[in-house]
């Protein structure tokens, strides 16, 4: 990953784009890829997909990945001046006192605090219990109700940790958001790998950065209907397993910097996973192997089955510490996938079905 490169990852990383309010983070990540793709477009709830046109009519490949990111949403404000926050997709309350928000309003973002009690006063027979969602609050340096609404804060607007990316030691990354910003930009060099080679690839190729995946998966399911493409990898992040205190025998054995994931079964087509280990072996591209026994936990589950069914397959990225502000990836990984992503993409020829023989 050259300097620009990352220059441009961090920029997704640091864009706001909670569940429902992607719009920042959609134009910047459409902005990008317009450079790299015959045309962009976007749908009613900000889906957004680059395509670059084949060289024949017929197969079409859809590269997924999701565009948005955990936060929080203002539920009530006090006369006090503090304001109670709901989830937004799945935020982990037991890391969220003491974190730095901001909150996204009309008129600006505004700086906050999620309160936290210093521990020389807080109640220590319970010390170690995670808090209830609606025993958060931020606090904004208001004294009163009155004062929070002058900043332009009310109730129904989102929020999300400012904590910026930043490398760590020779070739991690860390930040929030990763989940799955990073998909959103190894789909991004893809798409830039395809059209700007001299030969025009044989397939259609769709680059999606869909919405709405942390609470269900609906921005791929309508993206899905819409393009109907012949195939479709989704790109996502997976736990790495190597850190203390993970049972391997309930998660796997995922390793950061060993390479990307395949996953098996349920939502996953036979002959995709085949094809991706097939070229994984001849390019020497490093592999590790997952498991789905009933379903996914992605934007596969939605995409699958749509219409008479879509062949599909789950890449993944390793990822530690999901769903906080330290989420970390490893540059070797992201190297890797963006390469088995190519190369899969140029190996798809016209004539591949993907069907099963019975």
């Amino acid at each position: 990953m050259n300097a620009n490169d990352q220059a441009f990852l961090f920029d997704l990383l640091s864009t706001p784009s909670p569940t429902g309010f992607e719009v920042r983070g959609q134009k910047k990540w459409m902005q990008y890829v317009k450079k790299h793709s015959d045309s962009v477009e976007n749908d009613a709830y900000g889906t957004a997909w680059a395509t670059v046109e084949g060289d024949k009519k017929g197969t079409t490949i859809m590269l997924e990945a999701h565009a948005d990111e955990i936060g929080y949403i203002t539920k009530c404000i006090t006369k006090e001046g503090f304001i109670h926050v709901d989830r937004i997709g799945g935020s982990d309350v037991a890391v969220a006192r003491g974190r730095r928000i901001s909150i996204l309003t009309e008129k600006g973002d505004i700086d906050g605090i999620i309160g936290n009690t210093a521990i020389h006063i807080r109640d220590r027979e319970n010390d170690e219990l995670a808090p209830k969602i609606h025993e958060l609050y931020v606090d904004v340096g208001a004294k009163n109700e009155k004062e929070v609404e002058k900043m332009g804060i009310r109730v129904g607007q989102p929020a999300v940790c400012t904590d910026p990316p930043m490398r760590m030691g020779k070739k991690a990354v860390v930040g929030r958001a990763l989940d799955n910003r990073l998909g959103s930009f190894i789909i991004s060099q893809v798409l830039r790998n395809v059209h700007d080679q001299k030969k025009k690839h044989d397939c259609t190729v769709y680059g999606v950065n869909a919405v709405q995946e942390e609470i269900g998966g609906y921005g791929a399911k309508m993206v899905t209907h819409r393009l109907l493409p012949s195939i479709a990898i989704v790109l996502d992040v997976c736990h790495a397993t190597d850190t203390p205190g993970i049972e391997k025998a309930k998660h796997g054995h995922v390793l950061l910097g060993k390479g990307p994931t395949v996953t098996h079964g349920t939502c996953n087509h036979p002959k995709l996973v085949e094809r991706f280990m097939e070229i994984a072996k001849k390019k020497d591209i490093p592999l590790q192997h997952e498991s789905s026994s009933r379903y996914s936990g992605t934007d596969t589950d939605q995409v699958y089955h749509i219409q008479e069914g879509v062949p599909s397959a789950l890449i993944s990225i390793p990822l530690r510490y999901m769903h906080s502000v330290v989420e970390m990836a490893h540059l070797d990984d992201i190297d890797h996938t963006i390469k088995l992503l190519t190369e899969f993409v140029r190996s798809v020829k016209q004539s591949d079905t993907f069907g099963l023989e019975l």
